[in-house]
């Protein structure tokens, strides 16, 4: 009886033989990218191994705009859909509350625990302890109730042709702010954690989900310009902005950080989307 042998071409390693090609490590890092964005179940035969989780985590941060891009159409599609059948705030509230069970409400949750930890903590001992504390507390509540009602009153606002732009457009523009953040602050490496395994990002990274987050908003650039520009220098400070103020109180980025940065990126969109600039957008 033969036994069957694996053959290597000679100077090659296992690691070698078993590292996927680029256009396949591209299709895993994307669907590490839906896996860490959103609650849909990622089957495992398209993520990469788990000895490359690393790699494979830096490279997912690349398509966080693209995955924006689908979590805002799919938001945008409901509230214009059900606009039709209930007034405008229904029609909002039932979007929000399907993009909170396509995310998992991962952003809100971390916009509630970083307003718990910087509203509550005064050293940076205190301000981790809370971070790891999974109650919710007054400071939390309020933060996330005036973001709910901001973001709600900024789409309830919007006319009808920047509707399912914005929605698409803050989405995008909100995820390409988490990497951004990542850029220009890096993990703490005292914190395991998801963030600190994509790590670092480099201007290769910003400058590549620039690109897509530019594709995800042509919508908006379609129908008004201006009001893209606004919400790109928005996004912009409020990534930079934030990104100071966790340097100076921990010292470093953490997973509920980005979140928050994402989601503050997105009202700050929206906002821009509906201010009244004294132009007349036709339909």
């Amino acid at each position: 009886m033969t036994s069957v042998q694996e053959t290597h071409e000679p100077g090659t390693s296992d690691s070698a033989v078993h590292r996927p090609n680029a256009l396949v490590r591209q299709w895993q890092s994307f669907w590490a990218a839906v896996q860490f964005l959103t609650h849909i179940p990622v089957p495992a035969v398209l993520l990469a191994d788990a000895r490359d989780e690393r790699p494979r985590l830096q490279l997912a941060t690349l398509y966080f705009p693209l995955v924006g891009s689908l979590i805002g159409l799919v938001t945008g599609t409901v509230i214009w859909f059900a606009s039709h059948l209930w007034p405008l705030w229904l029609a909002v509230g039932l979007g929000l509350a399907v993009e909170a069970i396509l995310t998992g409400a991962l952003h809100e949750d971390a916009l509630a625990d970083c307003c718990d930890a910087l509203g509550g903590g005064w050293t940076r001992a205190d301000v981790l302890r809370i971070l790891d504390d999974s109650r919710l507390g007054s400071y939390g509540v309020l933060g996330l109730t005036l973001a709910l009602f901001l973001r709600a009153g900024a789409l309830a606002a919007l006319e009808p042709s920047l509707m399912l732009p914005a929605v698409i457009a803050s989405a995008t523009l909100g995820r390409w702010a988490m990497i951004l953040a990542l850029a220009l602050l890096a993990p703490l490496p005292d914190r395991p954690s998801l963030t600190q395994q994509a790590g670092r990002q480099t201007f290769g990274h910003v400058l590549g989900g620039a690109v897509l987050a530019v594709a995800g908003s042509l919508p908006l650039a379609v129908v008004s310009p201006l009001r893209l520009g606004l919400s790109v220098a928005a996004v912009l400070a409020v990534t930079a902005v934030f990104a100071f103020y966790l340097q100076r109180r921990i010292g470093g980025m953490t997973g509920d950080g980005i979140g928050a940065i994402c989601y503050i990126s997105q009202i700050a969109v929206l906002l821009c989307c509906c201010a009244r600039l004294g132009i007349t957008l036709r339909p």
